[in-house]
């Protein structure tokens, strides 16, 4: 006999652009996309409406999956807080929980961490991730340095001491981390391809977050490096699927 099918929640932090729900059926699908696999199960809640699965509910999943968002992880929206309240649950549970961005932030104001404004303002566009030697990364044969989109201007500016950096770059001192063996933040957005993140800058700029002039520089560094998505999506399908080494 087959065993149950595996269930994965998005926790959705993000209000679905025009453009990502014709071309992509809305973020749910730009994840699933990426992780899912063969006979698993991928639900949605829109956390910003106040979404959330029930305590319930939280058993049927495997992993939860946390998005970017427009609103500040160190904020304290209603939303935000009954967010975090479920985060903790979750933790205390051991469930697998992928922070992207705003996730990635959350998470580590879930376990104590610090967050706040980027010093280095802006950053947008691919960047460069330099990894630290882990034993995680060993049954992946990672490279030392790998690249990623990214857009955001806040950040981790400290975790708790049983927290581990996996990553950093010129620009962000936590690029990823891991708590355990069931918390992964990565700030970067290994979800995102190139013409979303080009739709977005789009939407965005000319004031509305930022000026012509930080996408123009976004769009420059775009142009000059890929981002390794391959890469990314094994290391984050892994994580949730409990594939890396310990």
């Amino acid at each position: 006999m087959g065993g149950a099918h595996k269930k994965f929640a998005v926790l959705l932090c993000a209000e679905d652009s025009d453009y990502v729900r014709k071309m992509y059926g809305g973020y749910l699908g730009v994840f699933a996309g990426m992780l899912k696999e063969e006979g698993e199960i991928w639900d949605g809640f829109a956390a910003t409406k106040g979404d959330l699965p029930s305590d319930e509910e939280i058993l049927g999943y495997d992993g939860f999956v946390i998005t970017g968002s427009r609103s500040d992880a160190f904020g304290n929206d209603l939303w935000i807080r009954r967010l975090l309240i479920l985060l903790k649950k979750l933790i205390a549970m051991k469930k697998k929980i992928l922070g992207i961005c705003f996730g990635h932030q959350i998470l580590a104001r879930a376990i104590g961490g610090k967050v706040g404004r980027a010093s280095g303002g802006w950053d947008i566009g691919t960047t460069e991730l330099h990894l630290y030697p882990s034993r995680i990364f060993a049954s992946m044969n990672m490279p030392s340095s790998l690249n990623v989109f990214e857009i955001h201007h806040d950040e981790v500016l400290e975790l708790p001491p049983r927290a581990e950096v996996l990553a950093w770059s010129e620009q962000t001192g936590v690029e990823m981390f891991r708590y355990g063996n069931h918390i992964m933040g990565i700030q970067g957005h290994p979800e995102y391809t190139k013409d979303i993140l080009l739709n977005l800058i789009n939407r965005v700029s000319n004031g509305v977050l930022f000026d012509n002039a930080i996408a123009d520089e976004a769009k420059a560094k775009m142009e000059a490096k890929v981002p390794d998505r391959e890469i990314l999506r094994k290391l984050c399908t892994n994580f949730l699927k409990g594939r890396l080494l310990r």
